[in-house]
């Protein structure tokens, strides 16, 4: 059977998963409503941030204790700390005011959250909530993170961002420092209560984290300089991301990062970013394996990408795996946008990653590929571990791209870690892949099953 034949019942299958789950999907993510009544914080361009942190946390304590409503903050430019969201309140940032994350350290408690796919006790998020219910963030203003090489961004570890030698703090390496020790506790199961991070240990802290929460809305505002990841929802159900700008230039800056979440909506979004734009995630090693919650049921659809390692991303962080995403409508462009469909894992982080859906994606230009689907990403940290990453069932249309090295790029396992191709059932059809200064479809290790059709190609070498 020729490929184009054995393509059109495969196709045919995404056809179907776009006309029923995706409105399946589509049907459940309803964005939550507030009460008319506003509050309106006792914010002070001339306060201290001490002051007006306290200012807006108790008047979303008494929002919340009175049944929900707004918190406005009204125009104008405020430092504060830490802000804690609770069930029922949507806090408003109007047009012309600026919230501003102070650089000082002890504004930001220690509270329970996740740093990259690992549960611990870190700095608390610059807006958090926990455990809540029907909470949102609106408004036409500016939420600004303050990260710079003088601020957070430092404690990367990198001399880009203002590391130095003799820096108060630093996150360290996969191998020494707060990062390794985090690591070493979860392969080892100790409770996240014995985790203890925060002041002095630079694992920054992300803009905004929502854990364990249910339905949610982020909406309107811009997002710029966050210390870490920007959007950063953990265990949620029922999330809307709409007419977000992000702009974060900081190393791991990543736009938005769903995380074990379940009906997910990304819409009208732009995204300017130091690292992946969007970012599906489900856990790290051992604390993603033990929780097993992928992250599921995931539209993305009318956003805009430019800067950034990759557009629409699964991983790397993706232990628990992830099903039924579906990406669409969507524009990139950057010679410094590297990839625009990403999945990357690998055998200490596993995940059975499946039925991805992608169509009608318009690129200016990328770096490296179209669609890369990595399952040996980070080498240095692949030790003998046995979790066995799949990405299967994939489906991609409609797709042009005027310019970048691969079209789709493939890293498979080697005999070494599976005998079985764990990359396969990979389909893309209706392509255009202008530009390319490298082959149209480049592998390596294990791959089965990789069906194109119609697919037209330009080269510059």
């Amino acid at each position: 059977m020729c490929v184009a034949a054995l393509l059109m019942p495969l196709m045919s299958m995404a056809q179907d998963a776009w006309n029923t789950t995706y409105k399946e999907i589509e049907s459940r993510i309803v964005a939550p409503t507030f009460k008319a009544k506003e509050y309106k914080a006792a914010v002070k361009v001339k306060n201290s941030a001490k002051q007006n942190q306290k200012a807006i946390n108790a008047a979303i304590k008494k929002a919340s204790k009175n049944g929900g409503g707004k918190v406005i903050i009204p125009a104008g430019k405020y430092m504060t700390g830490a802000i804690t969201l609770l069930s029922n309140v949507n806090l408003v940032v109007e047009k012309g005011a600026e919230l501003v994350f102070a650089f000082e350290r002890d504004l930001y408690p220690n509270v329970e959250t996740r740093w990259e796919g690992l549960n611990l006790i870190n700095y608390q998020p610059c807006i958090y909530a926990v455990d809540a219910e029907n909470i949102g963030i609106s408004g036409e203003g500016i939420i600004n993170g303050n990260g710079s090489n003088e601020r957070w961004w430092y404690m990367k570890g990198n001399k880009h961002h203002g590391y130095h030698e003799g820096v108060d703090e630093w996150q360290g390496t996969d191998k020494t420092g707060p990062r390794a020790d985090l690591i070493k506790m979860a392969d080892n199961n100790v409770p996240t209560a014995q985790r203890v991070f925060g002041k002095g240990k630079g694992l920054r802290p992300q803009l905004i984290n929502f854990l364990r929460c249910q339905n949610a809305i982020i909406e309107g505002v811009e997002l710029r300089d966050s210390p870490f990841w920007v959007i950063h929802p953990t265990f949620v159900k029922n999330l809307t991301v709409r007419g977000v700008t992000i702009y974060n230039d900081g190393p791991n800056g990543d736009g938005c990062d769903p995380e074990s979440c379940e009906d997910v909506l990304i819409e009208n979004c732009t995204f300017h970013t130091g690292d992946d734009c969007i970012a599906l995630k489900s856990g790290r090693n051992a604390d993603g394996h033990r929780a097993n919650a992928p992250c599921k049921n995931v539209i993305i659809r009318k956003c805009k990408m430019a800067d950034g390692h990759g557009g629409v991303v699964i991983g790397s962080e993706i232990s628990g795996g992830c099903t039924n995403i579906f990406a669409e409508d969507c524009d990139m462009d950057s010679p410094n946008l590297d990839r625009v469909v990403r999945i990357k894992t690998n055998t200490c982080r596993g995940g059975i990653n499946e039925n991805i859906y992608v169509r009608n994606i318009r690129v200016g230009e990328c770096r490296e590929a179209v669609m890369r689907i990595n399952l040996v990403y980070e080498p240095k940290e692949i030790a003998e571990r046995g979790h066995i990453p799949t990405v299967r069932n994939v489906y991609v249309e409609n797709i042009t791209c005027k310019k970048s090295k691969y079209g789709i790029l493939l890293n498979g396992l080697t005999e070494k870690d599976s005998k079985t191709p764990q990359i396969y059932n990979i389909n893309v059809k209706n392509c255009k892949f202008e530009g390319l200064s490298a082959e149209p479809v480049y592998k390596t290790g294990l791959v089965k099953d990789i069906h194109i059709s119609n697919v037209t190609v330009s080269a510059d070498f």
